[in-house]
Formats: C-alpha cells, sequence, structure tokens
C-alpha cells in the first residue's frame, strides 16, 4: 500500500502535485525557465552609479531553522535622545530576475512559493532563491535598504530608501534566538561569534516591541491559529508539531511591518502608483459582535479595531485554551487580505488587521511576486527612471496575485488535510479529547489536540456549539481527499 511508511513522503507529494494542477498553478518550472538559470553564473555584481557598502555592519537574519531562501537582513543603530534608526536589506532579486524572462513568467503564473506539508514549490528556481538571490550566510548580496527612525515612543520619526552592498554576517533560527532573548536559553553560537551582534539584536528586540505596542493601542489585532509543521523520519510522517509564535517571529514580523509601511508611503511621496495589501473594514461585524456577546463582551454596532482588540486581548487571558479557535472564527469573519493598486491622488483602504492604512508587500521577493513588483517600483524612482508598469497593469496583476495567493492557501490547507490523515490512519477507533470549532447547518467540526488535527463530526452533533469540549472517536480518515471522521463517545 501507498501508505505505508517507506512511501508516505511520496504519496503526499503526489497529492501536492495533483492539487496545485487542479488550483491552477505550475509544480514545476519550464525548460527555457531552468535554462535561463543554468546560463547565471554568479550573484549580480555591483551596479554603475550610487551604492552605499554597507557589507561592514553587523547584518544578520532570522528564519526557520531549514529556511536557505532568505529575504532580509535587520540592523539597528542607537541614536540620541533614545530613538533608534532600524534597517531592513531587502535581497535584490530583480536583480537577476528580468521583467519579461521565463524565471518572471513562472513567478508571475504562480505569484508566490506554495509551502506544503510534503514540498515546498518555490516561486523561483532554489539556485535563484536559496543561493544567488538570497541574502545567504556570509555572502556579498546587493540589496535594497530600507531605513526606519523609531522615537522613544515607537513612532516613526523618519525614513529613508536606498540600494546597497550587504554581507550577512549571521544566519540565526526563530526558536533559538527566542529562547535567549526570552532568557530560556544561551546566545545561539552563531550571535556570540560576531562582536557586538547580541546588543545590537536585544536593541532590535526593543524597538520591535515599541512599534508592537504603539500599533496594538491603535488597534492592531493579536491572532493566535494554531499552524501545525509535519515532522518527518526520512520518508515517514511521525507528527504534526504545533508551530507557535515567539518573540524573535514577532520582532521580525513587527519591523517587517514598518519596512512594509515606509516603501508604500515612498512611492506615494514621488507620484507613483503602488500595489498595495489591504483588509477591508469588515463586512460581518454583525457576526463578530454576535460572536463577543455570546462570550458575555459587548462590540460597537460599527467596526472598530481598537474595541475588537480589546475584547480579544481580555478573552486571550480569560481563555487560552480556546483562543486559537476564536481567532480562526474572527479571521473568517474578517475576510481575506486582497491586493489593490493605489493611484496618485487616490486612497487605497488600509488593513484592518493591522490597523496601518499605508501597506504594502515589499520584503520579500525571493517568495511573493507582489514584492518583486514593488522591488522593481522602487528602483525606478531610485533612479528617476519610468515606472516599468503602469496603473491598469498594476490593476490586473492586484486581482491575478490576489486569486492566484487563495488558490495556494488552498493547496497547503489540502495538503495539510492530507497528511493528517495519513498521521491518523492506522488509530481508527481511538478516542481524543477534543473542542468544537464549528457549528452549522453545513456540519460540526472538531479539533482534537494531540495532533493538532481539525476533522468532522460525523455522529453525536446534536447540542454541540463551539467551544464546547468533548471526547470523540477517530471513524474514517481519508488521505486522498483529506478527509477526517469523528464521532462523539459517551464519556
Amino acid at each position: 500500500m501507498e501508505t505505508q511508511t517507506s512511501h508516505q513522503r511520496a504519496l503526499l507529494q503526489r497529492i501536492a502535485h495533483r492539487v496545485m494542477v487542479e488550483r491552477g498553478l505550475l509544480p514545476d518550472f519550464s525548460a527555457e525557465a531552468l535554462a535561463e538559470v543554468a546560463g547565471i553564473a554568479a550573484a549580480a555584481p555591483p551596479p554603475d552609479g550610487k551604492l552605499r557598502d554597507l557589507r561592514g555592519e553587523t547584518w544578520a537574519s532570522i528564519d526557520n531553522d531549514d529556511s536557505l531562501d532568505l529575504d532580509q537582513l535587520t540592523l539597528a543603530r542607537a541614536l540620541p535622545d533614545g530613538a533608534v534608526e532600524l534597517l531592513v536589506a531587502i535581497a535584490d532579486v530583480d536583480a537577476l530576475v528580468a521583467r519579461g524572462s521565463a524565471v518572471d513568467a513562472h513567478a508571475m503564473a504562480n505569484t508566490t512559493s506554495v509551502y506544503t506539508a510534503a514540498e515546498m514549490f518555490p516561486m523561483l528556481p532554489e539556485r535563484l532563491s536559496t543561493d544567488l538571490t538570497s541574502l545567504a550566510d556570509r555572502q556579498d548580496r546587493l540589496a535594497v535598504v530600507v531605513a526606519i527612525t523609531v522615537a522613544p515612543d515607537g513612532a516613526l520619526a523618519a525614513s529613508d530608501v536606498f540600494r546597497a552592498l550587504v554581507r550577512n554576517h549571521a544566519k540565526l533560527a526563530y526558536n533559538a534566538v527566542a529562547a535567549w532573548l526570552e532568557g530560556a536559553g544561551p546566545a545561539p553560537a552563531a550571535v556570540t561569534a560576531v562582536p557586538g551582534l547580541a546588543d545590537n539584536l536585544r536593541l532590535q528586540d526593543k524597538v520591535a516591541q515599541r512599534l508592537r505596542a504603539l500599533r496594538h493601542e491603535r488597534g492592531a489585532l493579536e491572532l493566535q491559529t494554531i499552524e501545525a509543521r509535519p515532522v518527518f523520519d526520512a520518508d515517514r510522517l511521525l507528527d504534526l508539531t504545533p508551530d507557535e509564535r515567539n518573540r524573535a517571529k514577532e520582532l521580525i514580523e513587527d519591523v517587517m511591518i514598518a519596512a512594509n509601511g515606509v516603501t508604500a508611503r515612498f512611492l506615494t511621496a514621488r507620484g507613483l502608483s503602488s500595489l498595495r495589501r489591504i483588509v477591508r473594514s469588515p463586512k460581518r461585524w454583525e457576526r463578530i459582535v454576535e460572536v463577543a456577546a455570546r462570550l458575555g463582551e459587548t462590540l460597537p454596532g460599527a467596526p472598530d479595531a481598537a474595541a475588537l482588540a480589546a475584547f480579544l486581548t481580555k478573552r486571550r487571558a480569560a481563555d487560552p485554551l480556546r483562543f486559537p479557535d476564536l481567532s480562526l472564527t474572527i479571521i473568517k469573519l474578517l475576510g481575506a487580505g486582497e491586493y489593490v493598486v493605489e493611484r496618485p491622488g487616490q486612497d487605497a483602504p488600509g488593513h484592518f488587521g493591522l490597523a496601518v492604512r499605508d501597506y504594502t508587500h515589499a520584503t520579500a521577493p525571493n517568495r511573493r511576486f507582489p514584492d518583486l513588483i514593488t522591488q522593481r517600483l522602487l528602483k525606478a524612482a531610485l533612479a528617476g527612471a519610468p515606472p516599468p508598469y503602469g496603473a491598469d497593469e498594476l490593476a490586473s496583476l492586484a486581482t491575478h496575485c490576489t486569486v492566484q495567493e487563495d488558490a495556494a492557501n488552498k493547496v497547503e490547507r489540502q495538503v495539510a488535510k492530507s497528511a493528517a490523515a495519513l498521521l491518523l490512519a492506522g488509530r481508527r477507533g481511538q478516542t481524543f479529547d477534543a473542542i468544537v470549532t464549528g457549528a452549522s447547518p453545513k456540519g460540526t467540526w472538531v479539533r482534537i489536540f494531540r495532533p493538532p488535527v481539525e476533522g468532522r463530526l460525523v455522529r453525536g452533533t446534536e447540542g454541540m456549539d463551539v467551544g464546547e469540549r468533548l471526547r470523540v472517536r477517530l471513524v474514517d480518515a481519508d488521505v486522498e481527499r483529506g478527509f477526517i471522521d469523528f464521532e462523539r463517545t459517551g464519556d
């Protein structure tokens, strides 16, 4: 059987390839794209013209342990009166991926890297994304740098965007850096090996917390969902473990949000159209009000990010076990993010969840096509050249990127469900502690706690509502379709 342990990864890979095609995404690069990459001998050399040499600064990357497609480096500089300058170096992908090339065509088709439980489908060939266009460890690379001056209260006092030559002095991982910052572990060896890096990272962390606090005062939403990462032993799927947030992930998130905002305003200040990332004011706000009322809380009748943020903070403290499921409910009711064009003189909607008006995607050009588009707009603006995309073309690309991102998310969810079904396939008849995550005329859904897997409650649904605890028995697990069925036990 294909579900035997020696074939488990291959089975999930086959499912992933099938679902990619079904969702209109390209699982493989064309021969033309691979030939283009084969003809690239080295990373892009420094161009003629103005370019700052910042290779001597204590740049470092923080990402997942196994990530090689490194998009950004960070750095902090202390300024007088308690202000701090944050610098984000973003990989200059455009230097090697020419607009209109076969590689660019593939990137534009998928618009994003797709991360499934079995296999990663990179937006760019790995020779580029994990090497020549990556801000790889101990390598000199071209970058677009966003500089942000942060006042002591977390407000942005000044900003700049420029091109530079940079060098990654330490490839760091989220979990190890977080344990150190939180006082639960020693400084990673890669940190102590670089003079001044430990102090620099602590300064970055301090400023990131300032930025986060100010955003939360303005209504940024603190949400927590359960994302499970597969654990393989060779080709055998051993487990699905929660991928939890931590201090290092928040550091990078907060700094990137600030850099994306600066980028959006930089383009607007130069009278250019830009690609914005938005989450609209929720149309289903009345349903969010109902959810809060069911929990004994009151929200205003009109959408109010600050009020929703305060409600979520209170619920997280009161019921941390159920908070991920409440978060998922709120995320669904908020609606998906999308890309739109902001034209000169016209204000695009802001990002309701982040409580910011000016927001784009610019910091991950190895992994997202909208970021590569934005990078090309930035470089044209810095060079005083005409923009590479007109407003109408940007509008078409915005719609396309939104559609393809949704398709990629569906692929990732489908393969995650298949992985969960595969993990449980041999455990039919076993019982688990669970919590109800959804209850409607369309069906009742439950999540078991270990492993963190969601499935449908096919028997014993009477009287069940979201948030209730129960004991369930596994009835069936369909790997191909990713269906998992439970029944309520008498416990």
